[in-house]
């Protein structure tokens, strides 16, 4: 897919609609956790999958990485302010969810009987 280099809102959905991006996000907007807490928020999600979001998203300047020199060593992830910066979008996406997508909706109810 050819992305419009031109459009701010082509090339901020080629960086967060990566697969488990916002879910990251989301996850990281209360401070710093450590890898085997989001792999535990984020059901579903394999540990090289974590690390390979994890390490797209440092690259990205989205997400920084804290090694602190301990046995065992112990890393915690944390959102730069390029990443907090994402957050507007991810309680706008809550909102609509709960507005248009929750229980009871009509939205919800199509896609259950789809």
């Amino acid at each position: 897919m050819a992305v419009d280099e031109t459009c701010p809102v082509c090339r901020t959905a080629e960086v967060v609609c990566g697969k488990w991006t916002l879910l990251l996000v989301r996850d990281l907007a209360d401070g710093c956790s450590r890898f085997c807490e989001l792999e535990r928020s984020l059901q579903g999600i394999s540990p090289r999958t974590l690390s390979l979001r994890l390490r797209a998203l440092e690259e990205e300047g989205i997400v920084e990485r804290h090694t602190f020199g301990e046995v065992p060593p112990r890393v915690e992830y944390a959102l730069t302010e390029k990443g907090r910066a994402l957050l507007p979008i991810v309680d706008g996406m809550r909102s609509y969810g709960e507005e248009w997508l929750g229980e009871g909706s009509s939205a919800a109810a199509e896609l259950a009987v789809a």
